[in-house]
């Protein structure tokens, strides 16, 4: 009995720092195109908070690799979705702004990262970073053009489910403490 209860909590132990870890252990660096691509934006002008709301709230409308044009004024610009799958995709709604290839998630909350690259002649890459803390990287360039700068997007939903971790972490808590609770009812 005493082995039986060492292993259900060396198990559980071992499966919560697992999982409360793992989640993002290789996502600390993104690429163009990569598994986190949420879309691209072709060519992204103009650039104010207010379009690169717009921008990610179509991209994350089409289906998986869908495209549609987005117009401001004299400006065409094609959003492209890509296969990648996400879910859920909440309405983004605009955080903040930065320069350098360097982004602080901090805890989290944030769903979207919107990087701009060289004003009319590239465009603006969108990854899905809902889940991700902390510090990730970003490229300094797409294709042959430098980074312009990034924009942060919460959910537009007001709903927060814990990240994945947290969750195993609670479950395995939950189990160790039922595990323990059986074991002493179940003595002579």
């Amino acid at each position: 009995m005493r082995n039986m209860r060492k292993g259900i909590i060396l198990c559980s132990t071992f499966c919560v720092l697992l999982l409360a870890f793992g989640h993002n252990a290789g996502a600390t660096s993104m690429t163009i195109g990569d598994l986190n691509e949420l879309g691209f934006v072709q060519f992204g002008i103009p650039t104010g908070d207010s379009y690169r709301t717009t921008y990610v709230n179509a991209m994350i409308g089409l289906s998986l690799g869908g495209s549609t044009i987005v117009t401001f004024g004299p400006h065409s610009n094609t959003v492209t979705r890509s296969t990648n799958i996400f879910s859920p995709l909440d309405p983004a709604v605009f955080n903040s702004n930065g320069t350098g290839t360097t982004v602080n998630l901090g805890t989290g909350g944030f769903e979207y990262l919107f990087a701009k690259y060289d004003g009319p002649r590239y465009g603006a890459e969108v990854w899905y970073v809902g889940g991700l803390t902390g510090t990730i990287t970003i490229p300094a360039l797409g294709g042959k053009y430098g980074l312009s700068g990034w924009t942060l997007f919460t959910p537009g939903d007001d709903h927060q489910v814990p990240d994945g971790g947290s969750t195993v972490a609670l479950l395995g808590l939950s189990l160790t403490g039922l595990a323990g609770i059986r074991a002493k009812f179940q003595r002579p």
